[in-house]
C-alpha cells in the first residue's frame, strides 16, 4: 500500500513550553510519538530521548545491548513487532539511566505510542495516556487503552466514563517510561487495509475534542498533514489547555502504473 503521512506538535493556549515530541520515519513507515511529564523535571527531555532513541533503534539493526532480547512474544508476532518492543525497552531504560545519573531530571517521564507499518499489518507498542485510532468505513477504533487512574477507574465501574472526562485526576497516570528500571508494554498487531486512516496523539487532544468530533475532521480532509494541523486547530479552539500532537496516516491503493493501463487497454482490443 501506499502511505501518505503528516504531523503538528502545539504548545496549546496555556502552557509555555512544549513536552511532547514525534518523529515520523517515512522510508519504515514508523510513527512514534511520545508526551513528557515532569514540568521543571524536564518532560521534554524524556519525550524527545523515548523518540530518539526508539527511532534510532529501530533504523539501525544490530545486536540488542542487553537491556532488550528478543523474547516475552508470541512466536507469531513479526519481527518489527518484537524489535519494536525492545525499542521502546531500550527508551525507558535510557530516560530511567538520565534521571539517576542528573538530579534535576528526577521524577521525568513519558509516555510512548508508537505505530510500525509493514504491508498489511500493523505493529503496535504503547506506554501512558497517548492513544492511537483506526477509522474505518467512517467508524472510529480506539487501538489502545490509557494506562491512567480515571481509565481504570472506569474499566472496573468505580466511575462512568462521563465521570471520567471532568475528573481532576485524569493526568495521573499508572505506567510511565522512565518512572522504573523496567516497564510493562502493551503490543498488538492490528491488520490495516486501504482507505484506512491512523491517527495517533497525545492527551492534548482528547481532552479538547470528542471522538465522534475526530472522526468528523478524520473524514473530512483526505490529506494527511491539512487533517493533522486542523485536529490541533480545534483542540486550541476548544481551549488547548495542554500541548497538542497529531500524527496522521492513510493507507491507500498503490497507484496504477502506465504499464498496467496500457496492458488493460490492450485486452480491451483484443
Amino acid at each position: 500500500m501506499q502511505i501518505v503521512s503528516g504531523g503538528v506538535s502545539d504548545v496549546g493556549r496555556l502552557r509555555s513550553n512544549n513536552e511532547d515530541s514525534f518523529r515520523i520515519l517515512e522510508p519504515l513507515n514508523l510513527f512514534i510519538l511520545s508526551d513528557g511529564m515532569g514540568g521543571e523535571a524536564h518532560g521534554e527531555v524524556a519525550s524527545a530521548l523515548a523518540v530518539d532513541t526508539i527511532a534510532k533503534y529501530c533504523s539501525e539493526p544490530k545486536e540488542d545491548s542487553g537491556v532488550t532480547l528478543l523474547d516475552g512474544a508470541p512466536s507469531q508476532w513479526s519481527e518489527n513487532t518484537k524489535r519494536l518492543q525492545n525499542a521502546v525497552r531500550q527508551a525507558n531504560a535510557a530516560i530511567f539511566e538520565s534521571a539517576q545519573n542528573n538530579s534535576e531530571q528526577r521524577g521525568m517521564g513519558a509516555t510512548i505510542t508508537a505505530a510500525w507499518a509493514d504491508d498489511s499489518r500493523l505493529s503496535l507498542a504503547h506506554v501512558g495516556d497517548s492513544r492511537a485510532y483506526l477509522l474505518r468505513s467512517g467508524t472510529l477504533q480506539q487501538l489502545t487503552n490509557d494506562h491512567s487512574l480515571v481509565a481504570e477507574q472506569v474499566r472496573r465501574g468505580i466511575i462512568t466514563p462521563q465521570q471520567a472526562e471532568t475528573s481532576e485526576m485524569q493526568s495521573v497516570l499508572l505506567r510511565a517510561l522512565g518512572a522504573h528500571p523496567e516497564v510493562d508494554i502493551d503490543i498488538d498487531e492490528v491488520a490495516i487495509f486501504p482507505r484506512d486512516t491512523l491517527l495517533l496523539c497525545s492527551d492534548g487532544l482528547t481532552r479538547m475534542l470528542t471522538e465522534p468530533e475526530i472522526a468528523g475532521a478524520l473524514q473530512a480532509e483526505t490529506n494527511p498533514s491539512v487533517a493533522a494541523q486542523k485536529l490541533v486547530d480545534l483542540a486550541n479552539e476548544n481551549g488547548g489547555l495542554d500541548n497538542v500532537t497529531v500524527i496522521v496516516a492513510s493507507f491507500r491503493e498503490p497507484p496504477k502504473s502506465w504499464l498496467s493501463w496500457m496492458r488493460r487497454g490492450s485486452a480491451k482490443k483484443d
